[in-house]
């Protein structure tokens, strides 16, 4: 009777095991979700309560679509809704939900060389910007960000492929290498308002345009398709999205806070 103690024990760590997993999920997320601190605030809370570990990979909106197009990613948590709701469409995901929102603001130089400094016309501002050959600084990684300064240049009637130059450089990198890189430039750079909040190195740099509605936010959240992805944890999935969309989900959002400052604003409609 006793050797076949190894074997039972064998199973029964086996099944643990697929437990464990059946327990975590991989949320494919933007950078200013992780790196504004909000993940580290709330995934603690949403683990206590239900018991579900969120794997993050944080990236542009961009390549967090691409992740979850290879079935690579159980939930998407991304801020590019025209984006998002093709990926429904072509039926990588099951439904798009609001979750939350913020604004982006325009970073400058404090010597703010463009004269845009205390507008609240993102359009006028960045003929300015163009016009003068200001150095301006963007993602160029296909992130929500990128996606939405390439709309407010579109907004602004400024042809990037005709009136590109020195003035504007392209990283293909996060937000927080972009205001890096802005700093070092003396330059401007569109982000979003909770990366900045939490970027610790502003020195030389400022909030030069703001509170134009154009610089509206939204978050969205998706569960990868199961019928196209059989592997994706479809009941962890969507006990994650039911929570964040949750009214104790959405007061534990709004609740978080760096020196006093909301970064994000739930709005779920569910």
């Amino acid at each position: 009777m006793m050797k076949f103690l190894p074997a039972l024990a064998l199973v029964a760590m086996t099944l643990t095991g697929a437990a464990a997993q059946e327990k975590s999920i991989t949320v494919a997320s933007t950078t200013s979700t992780q790196d504004s601190g909000l993940f580290s605030y709330l995934l603690p809370i949403f683990k206590a309560k239900t018991g579900v570990d969120v794997k993050v990979i944080a990236q542009g909106t961009g390549q967090a679509l691409d992740t979850g197009r290879r079935g690579d990613a159980d939930v998407l948590f991304v801020h590019a809704k025209p984006q998002e709701e093709d990926f429904v469409a072509q039926g990588f995901g099951v439904a798009r939900f609001d979750v939350m929102y913020n604004d982006f603001v325009l970073i400058g130089p404090a010597s703010d060389p463009a004269g845009v400094k205390g507008s609240k016309d993102i359009a006028t501002s960045l003929v300015k910007i163009q016009s003068q050959g200001a150095p301006f600084v963007s993602r160029g990684d296909k992130s929500g960000t990128h996606a939405a300064e390439l709309a407010l240049w579109k907004e602004a009637g400024v042809d990037l492929a005709a009136k590109r130059g020195a003035w504007y450089r392209e990283i293909g990198q996060g937000m927080g290498a972009a205001l890096n890189t802005a700093k070092a430039m003396e330059a401007y750079v569109l982000a979003d308002r909770a990366t900045w909040i939490s970027f610790k190195n502003k020195d030389g740099l400022t909030v030069a345009v703001e509170g134009d509605q154009r610089l509206f936010n939204q978050y969205g959240v998706i569960l990868a398709s199961p019928t196209k992805f059989a592997w994706v944890k479809k009941e962890p999935g969507q006990t994650f999205i039911d929570y964040i969309l949750s009214p104790e989900g959405q007061k534990t959002i709004a609740d978080y806070k760096i020196e006093g400052q909301q970064l994000f604003f739930p709005n779920a409609k569910r």
